[in-house]
């Protein structure tokens, strides 16, 4: 089936938050590499529209609405996947979201609920998608962390310490599960233009021009921007790499 180290065609994908964004962008990358993709998100129509942009690219792409946070849901979705899409070769793991308020601000539900979306999250789907991925002999896992896997900031201390978290636990995962031949890597996007930053330039004063300043290529990313990535990372051209966290940042988290 395949013909070449980046070649996707057989593969089947799990993308959470992969209805907008940069779990689109990825969902993208690897449609167009040949995976099938099941797009899992909330918002039911975002996740429609998705999956038809999906088939156009010449895939089977399905929408699965799941609680990301609940382990019953989560088992329900990988399973779907499995038995609509035939296997699981590639977990995506993008479901995030922020609060944006000082630490002695922040409710304990609201960090609860963001370290359950953005990290607690990724245990699940990780702990689910790994029998299958065993079964078929392996399989290729990407937690999605950020700049604030690298750097602290006054308004995310919950966004932070999730994402920080996300880094670890890809480390351990690669270590567990390196005999199974899984591949376990993190991506940490820089500043991208998204829904969620768009909420963060209107809250936080004098942001844009402060990215635009610090980063190297001048410019916002874009959600096309980890297409890339996202094929190198679930394709056999990175069986050789796993544990690692990779800047997808426009040069941000280099300069002084």
């Amino acid at each position: 089936m395949s013909s070449g180290p980046f070649d996707l065609r057989g593969k089947v994908a799990i993308v959470t938050g992969g209805n907008g964004g940069i779990g689109l962008g990825m969902a993208q990358g690897l449609a167009d590499a040949g995976a099938d993709i099941a797009v899992v998100g909330r918002n039911e129509t975002k996740s429609s529209a998705a999956v038809a942009e999906l088939r156009a690219r010449g895939v089977r792409a399905i929408s699965i609405a799941t609680d990301v946070t609940d382990k019953a849901a989560v088992a329900a979705m990988t399973g779907r996947t499995v038995r609509e899409l035939g296997r699981i070769d590639i977990l995506v793991n993008n479901a995030g979201i922020n609060i944006r308020k000082p630490p002695d601000a922040l409710d304990i539900a609201e960090w609860d609920s963001v370290i359950s979306t953005n990290l607690t999250s990724a245990f699940l789907c990780s702990q689910a998608a790994y029998g299958a991925m065993k079964e078929t002999g392996g399989g290729k896992i990407i937690n999605i962390g950020s700049m604030m896997s690298i750097f602290g900031a006054s308004f995310a201390p919950a966004y932070a310490a999730s994402k920080g978290g996300i880094v670890q636990f890809t480390r351990s995962c690669a270590c567990a599960w390196a005999a199974d031949n899984i591949q376990v890597n993190a991506v940490l996007p820089g500043w991208i233009d998204t829904d969620l930053t768009r909420r963060a330039r209107e809250q936080i004063d004098g942001l844009h021009d402060r990215v635009l300043a610090r980063t190297p290529a001048s410019r916002w990313g874009a959600s096309a921007d980890f297409a890339g990535i996202a094929v190198f990372l679930a394709s056999a051209a990175s069986d050789f790499v796993t544990g690692t966290a990779i800047p997808v940042d426009g040069g941000y988290s280099i300069m002084g």
